[in-house]
């Protein structure tokens, strides 16, 4: 859950500017720490951001550069522990994005080698001094060597010093490569995603897992494993250019507001461009015995909102998180898989696909990230084109897959004005901005608080939980209505928040909302029929839960403004998930 890059050019008076600014671009992956090292031996890092980090920089010169943005997962955040990482004669120096599993087997098998560190990356740099320096293999013949003996995932981009070739390496871990005239003179970058390359290039290739690449001198020749020449193929892509906050005092914000725009947008594309894909969908629907969505936290949660809409049309729909799908769902070729996810790269999706891409299965795949490892695994995708998120947690790009699942839906026969939702969220947003900011001030002290749904309104209230967990530091639940007094009716005390998510005036949530009143609770109704705390425009079930939840995350934003937290960037978390 790292971001990696690396660039290689003829001038070298920008490189390490420039791979840093590159890398500024990947800092939604981590934020603990940043470093940069040159193919000469300098190494630069510190924790904290990638901003800072620059401003306190002295220009440095190097024709091969790499640089990493880090999120702890071997080791804590320090400066010891942030990348790059040399071998103690400081000969290779790595940067690592994903987990080497056997790091104590690889340093039992070079006693002479010694750590300083508590990261797992630290072992990549010891093993190909062990095995260049100490037992004479080429630097080539050791990536082989590597291939065979390390077990994890890894996109490592590796140097040695005084060389003048920047070798990069691929398993299971997304890595791209792009060439550009106008960022450096005849350069080659190198990073975790298409991001990272900005308006410097519009074409690049995607490594495959289990391959490798050797550039130097502006050429980038690629092997697999066992050192077989590769074919390789440039990919065009549209770079989408990050707006800055402008007026916004956060990206969160900035985000939620952005939803009118952004759910027009893909609307209009699945109406046009993407109408070709959406059909696809719900003809794969059609055909297919068992539909099944593949998905972790937000997405998960979206995904919900997807097999309870297919269920009410008579599909046999499930929908699984995907670090569990073995222990629970068997596929077959009569299943269509739909895998969910924000970035494209969430490794705990990524590893079930590989399993069920080996059989004669259908996947599909609703993913905001093009050209990401989910995109190019699946038979058919849908874009969301929510833009680009920078918030760690997400907003919208949850709706857009919300709003996608709504449409394929409606292709199969589920009633619903989609083409008004864009409007009825501008509505939304504008009316319930003032009730959040005043309930924010009333609950900023809170610490424990619950959210009930039912039928489509349970995945919302899962997913308006979710936001207090990650923004506010709140411990939140959030359930099925029914289950409140199978257990957590126990915990509501005076003064306890609950939210409500009622719909047309649903009598079960009505009575489950009387409950918690009679024990003392704090109730928040939310409502589509003018009569609650909290009210959103009249529309289908699927429609309420995605009015509710933009007040969900709207009041989780402001809770957290009101308790000073940081905001875009939650303690512990990452936007982009890639290891297990």
């Amino acid at each position: 859950m790292c971001g990696i890059v690396g660039i290689l050019s003829k001038d070298e008076h920008e490189v390490v500017a420039h791979t840093l600014t590159c890398l500024k671009r990947l800092e939604y992956r981590g934020y603990d720490s940043v470093g940069v090292a040159t193919v000469e031996g300098q190494l630069l890092k510190d924790v904290g951001g990638i901003g800072p980090f620059m401003q306190g920089l002295d220009p440095v010169s190097a024709k091969i550069s790499i640089a990493h943005t880090r999120w702890a997962t071997h080791g804590g955040v320090s400066t010891l522990n942030s990348h790059p990482h040399q071998d103690g004669s400081a000969e290779f120096t790595v940067v690592h994005n994903g987990i080497i599993q056997n790091t104590d087997e690889l340093l039992a098998s070079m006693p002479a080698q010694v750590t300083v560190s508590d990261t797992d990356t630290e072992v990549i740099a010891l093993y190909f001094n062990q095995k260049v320096v100490n037992e004479k293999l080429t630097v080539r013949e050791a990536i082989h060597s590597f291939f065979e003996d390390a077990v994890g995932t890894f996109a490592v981009l590796l140097m040695r010093k005084g060389d003048d070739a920047l070798y990069a390496l691929k398993r299971d871990s997304p890595l791209a490569l792009a060439k550009s005239e106008t960022l450096c003179s005849g350069s080659v970058i190198l990073a975790s995603d298409i991001s990272a390359f900005g308006e410097h290039s519009s074409e690049a290739v995607f490594f495959d897992d289990n391959t490798y690449c050797v550039v130097s001198n502006k050429e980038a020749v690629f092997f697999d494993a066992n050192g077989r020449d590769v074919d390789v193929h440039y990919q065009a892509f549209e770079w989408r250019a990050v707006d800055e906050l402008v007026d916004y005092p956060h990206y969160m914000i900035k985000e939620i507001m952005e939803q009118p725009l952004t759910s027009l947008r893909l609307l209009e594309s699945l109406r046009t461009l993407q109408a070709d894909k959406l059909q696809a969908f719900a003809d794969h629907m059609k055909r297919a015995r068992r539909i099944v969505f593949l998905s972790c936290g937000t997405s998960y949660h979206a995904s919900l909102i997807g097999a309870h809409l297919l269920s009410k049309l008579g599909y046999e729909a499930h929908t699984v998180i995907a670090s569990e799908f073995e222990n629970f769902i068997l596929v077959d070729p009569s299943t269509f898989v739909i895998a969910l996810s924000q970035s494209g790269e969430t490794m705990d999706v990524i590893v079930p696909l590989k399993e069920i891409a080996k059989g004669d299965v259908r996947i599909g795949s609703i993913v905001n990230v093009p050209f990401s490892t989910i995109q190019r695994f699946s038979d058919i995708s849908l874009d969301l084109l929510a833009g680009p998120e920078i918030c760690v947690a997400s907003t919208k790009a949850f709706t857009n897959q919300v709003l996608a699942l709504v449409r394929i839906a409606e292709c199969l026969g589920y009633e619903c004005e989609s083409s008004g939702i864009p409007g009825r969220i501008e509505e939304t947003l504008r009316s319930i901005d003032p009730v959040c900011r005043k309930m924010a001030i009333e609950l900023r002290d809170v610490n424990d608080l619950y959210v009930l749904g039912k039928g489509a309104a349970y995945p919302m209230a899962r997913e308006i939980a979710l936001k207090f967990k990650e923004i506010d530091y709140m411990h939140a639940e959030g359930m099925m209505a029914g289950e409140l007094k199978h257990g957590t009716l126990a915990l509501i005390e005076d003064g306890t928040p609950v939210i409500c998510l009622i719909p047309d005036g649903d009598p079960s949530m009505i009575s489950a909302a009387h409950e918690v009143s009679a024990r003392g609770a704090r109730t928040i109704v939310v409502s589509n029929t003018g009569e609650g705390d909290v009210n959103v425009p009249e529309g289908g079930r699927a429609e309420f839960g995605i009015y509710a939840c933009l007040f969900g995350h709207l009041l989780s934003y402001y809770i957290g403004v009101e308790r000073g937290l940081e905001i875009d960037k939650p303690r512990n978390l990452a936007k982009s998930v890639t290891v297990l």
